[in-house]
């Protein structure tokens, strides 16, 4: 899914030019994109190639993977070495402890060097990073919506230190990717909703890395995460509830959104009163967030919506290509 998005919004890109697409494990191989992806018919005439990094870096200013989870990390080495960059959509190269990317992946990590020179790809917190990176880790779609949502109460120190922080979101069915089973079959999907993985998804620790490094030396409290699967194609909203430190009303909050992120492209801040919706931010790179807040005891409720397609995953990975390349930021993207 992510793949076949990243390829349509590339081929539309006023500056860019795809020159080759290779398949995981070189399977499809020999395989036309427009058989495998139907859609591209017409727009993309080229044929799946073995995955061969030093011959994809001859050809290539960057190479995009879209891969499994922990397949990445054997071919990134080859092809940085072969002096290519490299923006990696899996999660191998997003946290930065190997015992912890173990835990949660079940594998040892292969690349800990280069680990530790990635750099994580939310422009909104990286940009300048991100600018000088030969490896930039995009982030997942749900750590996306999290961290821009809490972004600004984290940073000006208005979470209560301790008091845990409620995350509740919901994606539709395309973050789960093209797996054959039983639980994504249409009969189970079709109206119905569901939480999964609440013992622990595997993108809690990458929102509590990245929330740590804002916090600084500032002690958050745990971070209780849950994800739903809702029944449509594409979409994600996360709610967040945070306790805070003091009483703040709903128009300073707003404000204190609208002043960080007022110079950034792709972040809307909704008015007081009115909250995302999925359909909004459908097809796009934005981020739409709206706030609330309760007085007793004193609490935001934070509401933000993205395309887990297109922010919180293709899109941003070429929001992530244009600071690389030193290219408008919004170049293909609007």
């Amino acid at each position: 899914m992510t793949g076949t998005e990243l390829l349509r919004w590339l081929l539309g890109h006023p500056l860019a030019k795809v020159v080759a697409v290779a398949s995981s494990g070189g399977e499809r191989s020999g395989v036309s994109i427009a058989e495998l992806s139907p859609a591209l018919a017409g727009r993309c005439d080229l044929i799946c190639e073995a995955p061969d990094p030093e011959r994809l870096a001859k050809r290539c200013d960057v190479v995009f993977l879209a891969l499994p989870h922990t397949v990445s990390m054997s071919m990134v080495p080859r092809l940085l070495a072969a002096g290519t960059r490299v923006i990696d959509l899996s999660a191998d190269y997003r946290l930065k402890d190997t015992a912890l990317f173990q835990r949660w992946y079940g594998t040892l990590h292969l690349d800990p060097s280069h680990l530790k020179e990635s750099v994580y790809g939310l422009p909104e917190l990286y940009r300048e990073r991100i600018r000088q990176a030969a490896l930039v880790a995009n982030p997942g779609c749900y750590p996306t919506s999290v961290l821009l949502g809490l972004a600004p109460l984290v940073r000006e120190r208005l979470v209560a230190p301790g008091e845990p922080i409620m995350v509740d979101a919901k994606s539709g069915v395309t973050g789960a990717g093209r797996k054959v089973a039983v639980e994504y079959l249409f009969a189970e999907i079709n109206e119905n909703l569901r939480p999964y993985k609440v013992d622990g998804h595997q993108h809690t620790p990458e929102i509590e890395q990245e929330l740590s490094v804002i916090a600084a030396k500032d002690g958050l409290g745990p971070l209780v995460f849950v994800p739903h699967l809702i029944p449509m194609n594409r979409g994600l909203l996360s709610t967040m509830y945070v306790r805070l430190r003091k009483p703040v009303d709903a128009e300073a909050l707003a404000q204190l959104y609208h002043r960080q992120y007022a110079a950034e492209p792709f972040v809307r801040v909704k008015p007081v009163g009115k909250m995302p919706q999925t359909q909004e931010s459908l097809g796009t790179n934005y981020c739409d967030i709206g706030v609330a807040v309760r007085k007793q005891p004193p609490m935001a409720i934070v509401v933000s919506a993205i395309d887990n397609l297109a922010k919180g995953a293709a899109t941003q990975a070429i929001h992530n290509m244009n600071l690389m390349f030193g290219l408008a930021e919004t170049a293909g993207l609007v």
